[in-house]
Formats: structure tokens, sequence, C-alpha cells
């Protein structure tokens, strides 16, 4: 007899995103004709960049000859690219090897599918508030428990607060995983070196493997803070980095990303190597690459005319995020992120909660965005909105929020 795995019946209530279209969806549906300004989903809306178009290209038209014809390639993907992303991370500082880079189709696949290469009983720490997917996915494999209005009981969560400037502090109790993203998403909260470093020592004495979600690197403008766990002394003893080029090179319905697993990395009971061993031996199994197209583009991404593209795009998302920050300021709200990352963290106004808000900035303002305690127990009282976005959708949105917005 076949049977299901009851863990899915754990999670709770519905996706966050699915949950937000469904309340948008509604509200339309009441209101024929309202016109709503999305500032959610953090998806990208600028078209991809002509030096990574001209890449992509050359991958469609390299499948057309029988010179340059490609069937499977590594799982591991096409060594060009896997040297491209190393020496991306050498000009920081940071050691990495181009046999240590995974390229996929996506860091948030990654970030649930790495666990598969980690007991079930271990016990995992989240940032709270965080990217849901690292919740979720391990809630599927057993190790979160029963949910509550704290969260999963099964979980440490770590949270991140005003008071602490949305980084936690290591836990106190013995933890195995430690899921730590920065840029932050949600909260657009940035680690310093000094505080990666301290989840560094405390995944070195106890043998822990910190999981380092980069994907929102390249909007680092501040060159003193890290765009890598790997610039700090002792990280690739004990970390594990995913990223994407994703919101960098608009890839999100493209879908390319890589993963870093260095030799050093050891776990409680893994010696040096086992666990890059155990990683390729997990994607040459069930994962037979990247499309070739998709990766002639990511090498397009890492040209120098590719980056001072992409790098273009960049800088403007983030300076719609300054714009969605000001424009909330205006009004006396208080915002965190924003300026190395294109999210902007809201605090709520009053005592409203974080759906409250949303349906109140729905309702009043016809913009959507994303409730804070869809990320966990610290976000509640928070909201999410994303800088991505064409500039006048952006400026109209935040227009619409100062003008229509009652306080």
């Amino acid at each position: 007899m076949a049977k299901i795995n009851s863990n899915y019946d754990k999670l709770s209530a519905g996706y966050l995103f699915p949950e937000i279209a469904r309340r948008t969806k509604n509200f339309l549906g009441a209101n024929p004709g309202v016109e709503v300004m999305r500032l959610g989903i953090g998806d990208t809306t600028e078209p991809i960049v002509p030096a990574v178009i001209e890449g992509l290209h050359r991958g469609v038209q390299n499948l057309s000859s029988a010179d340059t014809y490609s069937g499977y390639g590594a799982s591991e993907g096409i060594n060009p690219l896997r040297e491209g992303i190393a020496a991306l991370y050498r000009e920081q500082n940071a050691e990495v090897n181009a046999d240590e880079v995974f390229v996929s189709d996506g860091a948030k696949s990654d970030s649930a599918n790495i666990q598969s290469i980690f007991s079930e009983e271990n016990i995992v720490a989240v940032q709270d508030p965080a990217y849901p997917v690292y919740v979720d996915s391990n809630v599927i494999a057993g190790r979160a428990g029963v949910a509550g209005d704290a969260g999963y009981d099964g979980l440490v969560y770590m949270p991140c607060s005003e008071e602490n400037d949305f980084f936690p502090s290591v836990p106190e109790s013995k933890v195995d995983l430690i899921y730590i993203c920065s840029p932050n998403n949600p909260t657009g909260a940035v680690a310093t070196r000094e505080q990666l470093k301290s989840f560094v020592d405390y995944a070195r004495a106890h043998k822990a493997v910190i999981l380092y979600d980069s994907a929102y690197a390249s909007f680092i403008t501040d060159p003193a803070l890290p765009r890598s766990i790997f610039e700090i002394e002792g990280a690739r003893e004990c970390s594990i980095e995913l990223n994407s080029f994703s919101k960098t090179a608009g890839f999100t319905g493209v879908r390319l990303a890589w993963t870093i697993v260095p030799k050093e990395c050891v776990a409680e009971d893994a010696a040096v190597g086992k666990i890059h061993a155990l990683w390729t031996r997990r994607q040459n199994t069930f994962f037979n690459g990247a499309s070739n197209v998709v990766q002639q583009g990511g090498l397009a991404v890492l040209s120098p005319e590719g980056r001072r593209q992409t790098g273009e795009q960049v800088a403007f998302y983030l300076e719609n995020a300054r714009i969605v920050s000001e424009g909330l300021r205006s009004l006396g709200l208080a915002t965190y992120g924003g300026g190395n990352a294109p999210y902007v963290w809201m605090k709520t106004p009053g005592e409203l909660t974080s759906w409250e808000f949303f349906d109140k900035i729905l309702g009043e303002c016809h913009v959507v965005g994303t409730p804070g305690s869809g990320f966990g127990p610290s976000g509640e009282g928070f909201f999410r909105l994303s800088a991505f976005g064409h500039r006048e959708n952006i400026e109209q949105a935040v227009d619409s929020i100062q003008q229509n917005l009652k306080l």
C-alpha cells in the first residue's frame, strides 16, 4: 500500500505568495476596473541586458551546428562557467576553487536539496524572519516538528529585530544546520564581518554547517560589508554558500545558480572531503546539469561588458529602493534595508498586524506588498516592499501611498 509523506500536512497555512495572490484576486473581483500596483513578490522586471542576450543567442546558435552542438554536460556545470564564478570570488578575497562550484537551475531548489546529504536528526536554526523555503523544506524533510504561534517546535529561531539591527546572535544551544541570508530577504539587512565571524566560530566549535544564501550579494554597495562568507577566516571548514544569477542578471525565469561546497567543509561525522563528495553524488544522481544555452548566458554575465551592464541594472533597482524608502519615511514610517538590498522592510503603523496592513494598503492605496509575518514569528508587525519594478510603476505606487494611506 502506497503512503504519502505526512510531513506535508504539517506545513502551516498556504504558502505566503499564493495567499497574497488569492487576496489580491478577491480584491480585484470586488473592485472591477481598479489597477493594483505590485510591490510584493521579488521578481525582476527589466529586460535582460544586451551583452547577456548575445550570450544566450550564442548558446542557441551553438546547437544548430554539428561542430558546436552539445548534449548532456557535466552535472556540476561547464568548466568555463565554474572557473568564472571561482574567479569572481577570488576578486573578493574569498578562496573558492572551480571544482567546488556546482552550477544549478536555482538557489531556491539548492537550498532545499542540500538537506538530503544531512541527517534528518539534525537540529536546524533559521534567521527569523526568513525566506519561507528554509523552513518549509525542513518541515517536509521531517525536521521541524509541529507548528504553533511561535513557529515550529522542532526548529531553533534566531530572532532578527530592531534591537539587534535585524541580524541575530549565535544560538544559545547546540544546533547542526544554520541558515543565514545576507543581504537578507525580507529585511534587507547585511551581516558585517564581525557578525559572520561569530557564526563561523560557533559552527567550527560545534561542527555545525552554515548554509549561507548570498543571492543578493551584488546589491551590496558598502565595500566594508562582505559579499561572501568565504571572506571570513575559517568559513571553508563549516560553510556552504548558495548564489544565483536571478536578481543580478534578471534570470528569475531563465534559471541559473550555483552552490559552493568547499572540500574542507566538515560535519560531526564527516571528515574533510566527505560533504563535497556527497553533494557531487547527489547532483550526479538527481540532476543532469543546467541548460547548455543558459550557461552560455551565465558566461556572458561574467564578461566585462556583462558585468558592467548588469551592474547598471542592479543600481537601477537600488534607486527604486531609495525612492520607496524615502517615500515611506516622508509619512513618518520607519523603514530598514534598501541601501544594500532590493527590499525595504517597513514597520507597520500603530498596532496593525502584518496582514491587517496588507489589507489596508491594498484597499486604500491599491498597492500589494508582503506581510512580514509570512516570513516567521519575528516578522509580525513588519511589511516588505520590493524594489523590483519599472520606475514609473514604483513612483506611481509611492505616490499613491503618500496620497491615500490613512495614518
